[in-house]
């Protein structure tokens, strides 16, 4: 009789100290900060400070990255658009996940299966993202857009605590 080949255990989420969490923090206040005043945040030496950083860019636990205000930058409508989907939920969202005005991409319980942040230049172009790209997708039963009237709030200094 054939023996089953044992199941992959399920990776486990990188556990941080508290010095790679203060790392963390100082990035989030200013990604453009240097190794070096982190360090003397921190107690580390830049060198350490580096190789915690690289770790932690690599198992990605964080990303470094420059966010935009999406009005500055030509993209002035913004729509939080709940999707019910009929069958494969993950099918769907691999779809979602190509359009290129999707930033923002979750798979959710509730009332909605997925929400995905979409970013389009005018009201015709939200209307054709959420008519022609995403309502049309085999599996898509129902796709209700929240337009975003004003951004009271958006920080990125969170997940460490």
């Amino acid at each position: 009789m054939p023996t089953k080949a044992p199941t992959e255990a399920p990776t486990k989420a990188p556990v941080l100290d508290d010095v790679s969490k203060a790392i963390i923090e100082q990035l989030q206040q200013d990604g453009r900060r240097s190794y070096g005043s982190i360090g003397k945040v921190v107690g580390l030496s830049e060198a350490a400070v580096r190789q915690r950083v690289q770790r932690m860019l690599d198992s990605g636990v964080m990303q470094i990255v420059a966010v935009t205000d999406p009005m500055q930058v030509g993209f002035p409508r913004e729509a939080m658009v709940g999707i019910t989907v009929s069958g494969d939920i993950e099918q769907v969202a691999e779809h979602l996940e190509r359009l290129s005005e999707v930033n923002y991409l979750v798979i959710c319980a509730g009332g909605f299966d997925i929400l995905a942040e979409v970013l389009a230049e005018d009201d015709d172009h939200l209307l054709t993202v959420i008519n022609d790209q995403i309502r049309s997708l085999p599996g898509v039963l129902r796709a209700e857009a929240f337009v975003y009237l004003k951004l009271r709030k958006q920080i990125y200094t969170w997940g460490t605590r």
